[in-house]
């Protein structure tokens, strides 16, 4: 059946579906404690944000959802698209608010399908909503801070090592960076700390089940790069890159 896209503002009362456990489990409880996130998906404004998110419909099913946030760039002091990624866009946007500035472009945050929805041309449904929506407030173009599918695979490896693999064709080796360039997005740079979660080890120990007993960077399931460690000042902090891509309006 055909995927129905609606944006959250048509359907709020989809809004408990959208953050279910069913969706919410499909990411790593490590990724579920970036505090920059409370800016925009916290109770006391997501609702300034349903424009932006939206919501993907199978027979009445939600499978899909779909997260953009507007923000102002080329203002004082923010001449390119931010090195902090995910995390800054989403204090760009906070920021804006506060001031009243008006956004002049939008930036993608999220797009999630649950398993069964996978591989049938649903993540392009949700990131062309994405790109009708930037469209539609007048922005020319959609930035996206790609996280990486297979990355986790090879954490070690830089990530700009890492998306100059390619296949036989010539295409990026990495199948969210590939369905992005066949799209016409273009790599514009790394974000080397898009998205910033710290914490104590105990912390830590809750969020990934691992009894951190040594200082150094550690790998942990679901994580693009290691994260660092020090059992000493008794702190974790993982900085994953994203990789910047600008979709043409």
């Amino acid at each position: 059946m055909s995927l129905k896209v609606f944006s959250l503002r048509e359907r709020s009362d989809l809004i408990p579906s959208v953050f279910s456990p069913k969706f919410d489990g499909l990411w790593p409880n490590f990724m579920r404690q970036n505090q920059t996130a409370k800016l925009y998906f916290g109770k006391a404004v997501f609702f300034d944000y349903l424009d932006y998110a939206f919501v993907g419909l199978i027979d009445e099913e939600v499978v899909a959802r779909a997260f953009g946030v507007p923000f102002a760039l080329n203002v004082d002091g923010r001449a390119e698209l931010p090195d902090g990624g995910w995390d800054q866009v989403i204090r760009w946007a906070h920021e804006d608010k506060l001031i009243g500035r008006k956004p002049n472009t939008m930036s993608a945050l999220e797009i999630t399908l649950a398993p069964k929805a996978r591989g049938i041309g649903n993540a392009l449904a949700m990131l062309g909503a994405l790109k009708t929506c930037a469209r539609n407030a007048g922005f020319d173009e959609l930035s996206v801070p790609v996280r990486p599918n297979q990355k986790q695979r090879d954490p070690r490896l830089p990530m700009d090592e890492y998306i100059k693999l390619q296949r036989a064709d010539g295409s990026p080796v990495d199948s969210w960076l590939r369905t992005h360039i066949a799209v016409g997005g273009r790599i514009l740079k790394i974000a080397p700390y898009s998205f910033t979660i710290a914490g104590t080890i105990a912390e830590w120990s809750s969020w990934t089940g691992i009894a951190f007993e040594r200082s150094g960077m550690v790998e942990i399931d679901g994580a693009l790069v290691p994260m660092l460690v020090s059992i000493e000042h008794n702190y974790g902090i993982y900085a994953e890159p994203n990789v910047w891509i600008r979709h043409a309006l």
